[in-house]
């Protein structure tokens, strides 16, 4: 099982559903867990019948609400204490230090920080790494409308201080009021179409998907994007 985090205060829950998607269509299984403080996921994930914590399935993937750690998870799911969750792979979506603790993403398979450059993001983000107590890998996922070089070296001078190696290459996706459009359709009618997103916002995908698995060719990933446009497009 990998266990994979995405780490900042930026709003963050629809690009890991999006990816999720991507990866269940490779025919992996995928368990997102929410482990913010506002848990978004409960507003914008459809569940039949929502309790303080749950799992509910959506779109082929199971995502985790409520929970304060993956023991406690097992224990809903009735999987002995011994056992690993039966899952290939795990997106465990955190916006602050309990969860990045409790969720023990200091020794996930690969952790991405994720924002945007108005300061709350950046800053609020940064907040979490704190307290940690050893130095994490993190890969920059960032949201931007030009991309500057000056927004990422405002990033790297915040993070001065901070327990953290940031891995040499950055996944940027576009801010674009077409790609929210299509984000904020998506919630409405509970589905998952990535037909109408930007050619950047489907690459950011793509690079993400293919590096979580490490073992799919850029082709493959192409063909599932293609694959889930396909099925969603009426």
């Amino acid at each position: 099982m990998k266990k994979i985090g995405f780490i900042g205060a930026y709003d963050k829950t629809d690009l890991i559903v999006y990816v999720a998607k991507i990866l269940t269509t490779l025919n992996q299984k995928v368990l997102v867990i929410d482990a913010t403080v506002n848990q978004k996921a409960r507003y914008i994930v459809p569940a039949i019948n929502p309790t303080t914590t749950y799992v509910t399935d959506f779109e082929d993937i199971d995502i985790a609400v409520g929970f304060s750690n993956i023991e406690h998870i097992k224990q809903y799911l009735g999987i002995s204490e011994g056992q690993e969750l039966e899952y290939d792979i795990v997106l465990v979506d955190t916006d602050n230090l309990a969860g990045f603790t409790n969720f023990e993403l200091d020794v996930a398979q690969k952790n991405y920080f994720v924002t945007s450059f108005d300061n709350y993001s950046l800053k609020k983000g940064l907040e979490i790494l704190i307290g940690i107590p050893n130095v994490v890998s993190l890969t920059k996922v960032l949201f931007s409308k030009e991309m500057l070089k000056e927004e990422d070296d405002y990033l790297n001078f915040l993070a001065l201080g901070h327990k953290v190696v940031w891995n040499e290459y950055r996944i940027y996706f576009p801010i674009e009021n077409g790609d929210l459009s299509v984000i904020y359709e998506n919630q409405r009618l509970a589905k998952i179409k990535l037909k109408k997103l930007s050619v950047q916002y489907k690459d950011g995908l793509a690079y993400l998907a293919e590096e979580i698995l490490g073992n799919v060719s850029e082709a493959n990933v192409r063909k599932a994007i293609k694959a889930i446009e396909k099925a969603t497009w009426m």
